[in-house]
């Protein structure tokens, strides 16, 4: 199966600080096309550090991030960002909506901006997905009007709405309950399902039991990855207890 999103020997490092701080130690990761990989660790392991190099958002210090085959750490700032607007779907723990904006309209604009010359097509599409994710009765609705599992949902279709080659996502249940967690992953998992390519840092082993493989990092480094197979909705109770007898053996 086709590599999409792969990073070798990742480094990141601090200077700000004295001395300076070692955030990622030569991190080697390889995502292919349609898989859904969760990445796990305590507080201040580099889950999100890594996300934020895979995604260009911050430049490592050193080693490479390959998205189809393309090297992004390679590129330029204007090329970067580029390839994030159209290649790249983020979700994160906050939506970060502008609250002068419709929900429909927060969703559009990132869509608008990556291919203003297929108006019709976006719009289709942009409704398409808030239909898809049961969302489209609040598309009129401000930010602040919408609960926390609808304003996720809709992170996720702003995030698709570009099409982009991999979604990653960092912490997208931390700031909910359980009922919107269950809420948002069941998103997360008809996403997959439907063949994207997903990366999501997560410290909950119920939302990392729904991924195919589980990668755990500590201070900076993977110690250990765990395959998962398919998701199952009969099967959850164990995989998440066969998920978290892994883990407790990694010091989770």
């Amino acid at each position: 199966m086709t590599v999409t999103l792969e990073c070798r020997d990742l480094t990141k490092t601090y200077t700000s600080t004295d001395p300076p701080t070692d955030v990622l130690r030569g991190v080697d990761l390889s995502v292919r096309s349609g898989e859904f990989v969760a990445v796990m660790g305590a507080s201040g392991s580099g889950k999100s550090t890594l996300l934020h190099g895979l995604s260009g958002m911050d430049r490592p210090t050193g080693g490479t991030v390959h998205l189809e085959g393309r090297d992004l750490t390679a590129l330029t700032d204007a090329q970067m960002s580029r390839a994030r607007l159209t290649r790249i779907g983020f979700v994160f723990q906050q939506a970060h909506f502008l609250p002068n904006l419709s929900i429909r309209d927060n969703v559009l604009l990132p869509a608008l901006k990556a291919a203003p010359r297929e108006q019709r097509a976006v719009l289709e599409r942009v409704d398409a997905l808030l239909e898809r994710f049961g969302i489209a009765h609040v598309r009129d609705h401000a930010s602040t009007q919408v609960s926390g599992g609808q304003l996720q949902r809709a992170s996720i279709c702003r995030a698709l709405a570009t099409e982009p080659a991999v979604l990653l996502a960092d912490e997208p249940t931390g700031a909910l309950n359980s009922s919107m967690s269950r809420e948002v992953m069941d998103a997360f998992t008809d996403v997959h399902a439907a063949g994207t390519t997903i990366v999501m840092v997560t410290h909950d082993p119920a939302c990392a039991a729904r991924a195919d493989r589980v990668v755990y990092l500590r201070d900076g480094r993977e110690t250990g990855t765990r395959a998962l197979g398919p998701w199952h909705a009969e099967d959850a109770a164990r995989r998440e207890d066969e998920l978290l007898g892994w883990l407790r053996t990694l010091g989770f």
